[in-house]
């Protein structure tokens, strides 16, 4: 009797086990199948892509021409939007004895700037804004600068024209604005290569 007890204890014991065993196994099928495959990483497309103009500085020379161009005078309000360095608007109180705003996205260049109006001694006449250029409120610039690039010309157009007073001058380096036609275009061998400068009047009738 004692013999059959134990054998009997035994299997219930070994029964049990399995049962248990088979339970676990049930449940990892289970969940591996509830669990999904990792997504795949989607590509970004170009449109999701913020638009970036890489930082490339103007030289000196088509800095000159540039506002040259403008007709800058002392009574003028300059802006330059994406203004790197700030060399457009330093240049522009130097010489002139205008007053200037820059813009730029990168706190980086924002710096620049101001320690580059500090040694220039015209930190009276400018100052320099870390923002988007297509924020900007343009309404008291008489001269605008541009180097950006060709599609960031044509969707600021727009902007610039709702935006500034007629007879506000606009100047881009490089890049003109599409079928908006210039009243000007320049060429200037500065820095081992060919540049263009182009000019355009906001004219009364939009």
């Amino acid at each position: 009797m004692r013999v059959s007890l134990e054998y009997g204890l035994k299997a219930c014991a070994l029964g049990l086990a399995l049962w248990l065993a088979g339970c676990a196994g049930s449940t990892t099928t289970q969940r591996t199948a509830a669990t999904p495959a990792p997504a795949a990483t989607p590509t970004p497309s170009r449109a999701s892509v913020k638009l970036d103009v890489p930082y490339v500085p103007t030289p000196e020379a088509v800095v000159a021409r540039m506002l040259k161009m403008a007709k800058v005078k002392a009574d003028d309000l300059v802006y330059d939007l994406g203004c790197g360095d700030g060399r457009i608007v330093i240049t522009a109180a130097r010489e002139y004895g205008a007053r200037g705003v820059g813009y730029d996205l990168n706190p980086q260049r924002i710096a620049e700037s101001n320690a580059n109006a500090r040694a220039a001694g015209v930190t009276d006449r400018v100052r320099f804004v870390q923002g988007d250029l297509f924020e900007a409120d343009l309404s008291g610039a008489t001269v605008v600068t541009l180097y950006l690039l060709p599609d960031v010309n044509l969707k600021l157009r727009p902007k610039l024209l709702r935006e500034l007073k007629p007879g506000t001058r606009v100047v881009s380096h490089n890049y003109d604005m599409g079928d908006w036609e210039p009243l000007e275009v320049d060429e200037i061998e500065a820095g081992g290569g060919t540049h263009y400068v182009y000019s355009w009047v906001i004219p009364e009738s939009r």
